[in-house]
């Protein structure tokens, strides 16, 4: 027992080092985006390496990087799990609610009814403008060529926003 006490107290900045580390890249799968916690948890975690590295070697610091990655891995699919599953799934931090068609939350209006209707050009289509069909104003694209003012178009297809027309 003393052996053991004399050797974490010999390397307490090893141990404090990686303790902290893997909290803050545990942090870090939680948050959104990649910030200073996830930073902070791999400088943490080659300090730790290095710091090791001085004291006991390349073979120690080997079999450290490996318990590493072998906590992390653990800790953070024990952490995925627990969102998705377990307690933490349960907490505020959730979002539990959706947002669906069937709710009336659309990401965008469905213009799938404007195809094949005919219209007629309002700007230049170099290959964009606008185009007016049935007093409706639209955001168009030709298949590639300038269309003038004036010239009838049919809408041909649509893709999300995207709306091409080819002239009749």
């Amino acid at each position: 027992m003393a052996e053991i006490l004399n050797f974490c107290a010999q390397n307490l900045p090893i141990i404090v080092c990686f303790l902290l580390g893997i909290g803050f890249l545990i942090l870090e799968a939680f948050m959104p985006g990649f910030g200073a916690p996830g930073i902070t948890g791999i400088v943490l975690e080659v300090i730790t390496l290095v710091l090791t590295w001085n004291a006991h070697g390349p073979m120690a610091t080997l079999g450290l990087l490996l318990i590493v990655l072998a906590t992390l891995a653990i800790a953070i699919s024990t952490s995925l799990r627990s969102l998705s599953k377990g307690k933490l799934s349960k907490s505020q931090i959730i979002l539990h609610e959706t947002e669906s068609n069937e709710a009336g939350y659309r990401a965008s209006e469905d213009m799938e009814v404007f195809v094949g209707r005919e219209g007629t050009t309002s700007t230049v289509l170099r290959p964009t403008g606008i185009a007016d069909f049935d007093g409706v104003r639209l955001n168009v694209s030709s298949e590639g060529s300038f269309v003038q003012p004036g010239t009838k178009v049919r809408i041909i297809s649509v893709e999300g926003q995207k709306i091409l027309v080819r002239a009749v």
